[in-house]
């Protein structure tokens, strides 16, 4: 039997060219306006840079430092968009974005800055008769449209997210056999993680007033609210049902990543809309559970369990309770994920107690005739050596008492970490503790505890 290829059908060539025109297509399309795009980039971050960066160096009207605050790497980032610009006009997007990747650092630094860039412009705005002045004039220009500076600093930030898109739709209509495929896959990786890093630092910065705007809404400075690695969850009125079944009293809860906020609002005459903060639930070791509202009945009745305490919260909005009890889970199961990955983690850096090589160079006590009073001592190199008299050593113990007391005197350690320093005290080569009570002398290290008792 004898096997030869089928010819492609023309209905199966044609439908072939076709998928490869549209693609054709939509490359050309997505190019036409990334070229577009990047030319009113470019006209944009050229106003800035004449405009203000160019004309406040030449004045002085602000300090090196206060510029190089608000405008950080701009007028860098120009001069290496300007070199995208040109490759991209000679259709060279592959060589264009390959060059233009070896400076995104440029970009980080920028996005890691441009907090700062609108605290320091807002305050010099206010500070500077001349710099407010000078911005007025400058922003007045028919070039800009009337757009302030203000709208301008954020453009390389808003670009690096257009440039992830443009790549992507770039790359998924080019063929593999495209000498630019490789170059396009690899900005496209590049640019993903600048993007993804400015999304992270406007989520942090967001989550930083929801905190801020969160303390000044507590009256007093006892319960803090601002502290590194706490994300704000959400907020709202429920009603706490009592133990003792009497009147269920609205509160207002706030759900951060670790714990659990209840207050009271205070007097409208003394403090006006600020609440008091009642009790603070730590989400570590909580539980919780759906006493009722899993149908389409009216409200619904959260419990939660904590190590000293028990909450049922209650609301009578159905899709208010729901989404509480999601946030709840949520939030709950990625702390105890969390935790539980910081656990191992520092399981896996404790060094064992006990290993191989200690085990060998751990001393071995040579058993003491009987009748004569003998003590062990060990050498430099941490092995048993012979046996001597106490009275011809006297000064010897006293030397290790003496080095015992200063280790075992520590009152600031635990046991734990007495173990510590006795197991370093071992590996840099000393004496373990040893002392002596008269006729008894104890011997003790993180290995071995003897009692020796002579005649």
């Amino acid at each position: 039997m004898s096997f030869s290829p089928i010819p492609l059908s023309p209905l199966g060539s044609g439908c072939i060219e076709e998928q490869r025109g549209r693609w054709q297509r939509k490359r050309s399309r997505t190019a036409r306006e990334l070229l577009q795009t990047e030319y009113t980039y470019c006209q944009q971050l050229d106003l800035v840079v004449t405009y203000f960066v160019d004309i406040l160096k030449a004045k002085g009207t602000l300090r090196q430092d206060i510029r190089e605050s608000i405008f950080s790497s701009i007028k860098s980032i120009h001069l290496i968009n300007q070199s995208l610009l040109s490759h991209l006009e000679l259709g060279r997007f592959g060589t264009g974005f390959e060059e233009f990747c070896t400076h995104l650092q440029l970009y980080n630094t920028y996005a890691d800055n441009i907090q700062t860039a609108k605290k320091v412009l807002m305050v010099q705005v206010k500070k500077s008769r001349g710099f407010r002045r000078f911005k007025k004039l400058q922003e007045s220009r028919p070039e800009f449209n009337q757009k302030k500076l203000e709208d301008l600093l954020p453009l390389p930030l808003q670009r690096m997210q257009q440039y992830n898109h443009f790549l992507h739709d770039l790359t998924e209509n080019t063929s593999p056999d495209n000498p630019e495929f490789q170059q396009l896959s690899k900005a496209v990786k590049a640019i993903s993680e600048v993007a993804q890093r400015i999304q992270d630092n406007a989520r942090s910065h967001e989550n930083h007033l929801q905190l801020r705007r969160v303390q000044k809404q507590l009256k007093g400075r006892r319960t803090r609210i601002l502290t590194p690695g706490r994300w704000y969850i959400r907020e709202g009125w429920l009603k706490t049902v009592p133990p003792k079944g009497t009147e269920a009293k609205p509160k207002m809860f706030y759900l951060f990543s670790d714990i659990l906020l209840q207050a009271k609002p205070c007097s409208p005459l003394l403090h006006g809309d600020k609440f008091a903060c009642q009790r603070v639930y730590p989400l570590r070791e909580c539980t919780v559970d759906k006493v009722f509202g899993h149908t389409k009945s009216q409200g619904g009745l959260i419990s939660l369990t904590f190590a000293r305490a028990k909450l049922l919260l209650m609301s009578e909005d159905q899709a208010d309770i729901n989404d509480w009890y999601r946030s709840f889970c949520l939030t709950i199961g990625q702390l105890k994920t969390r935790n539980t990955s910081v656990k191992k983690r520092e399981e896996l850096r404790r060094k064992p107690i006990r290993s191989e090589p200690d085990c060998e160079s751990t001393p071995v006590l040579q058993q003491a005739p009987r009748g004569a009073k003998r003590t062990m001592m060990w050498d430099d190199e941490g092995h048993s050596g012979k046996s001597v008299s106490t009275e011809e050593n006297h000064s010897a113990i006293k030397r290790m008492k003496t080095k015992s007391r200063n280790l075992l005197d520590q009152a600031a350690l635990s046991c734990e970490e007495l173990s510590a320093e006795i197991y370093i005290q071992l590996n840099t080569k000393e004496y373990c503790a040893v002392w002596a009570n008269g006729t008894h002398f104890y011997i003790h290290s993180l290995f071995i505890t003897m009692h020796i008792v002579t005649d």
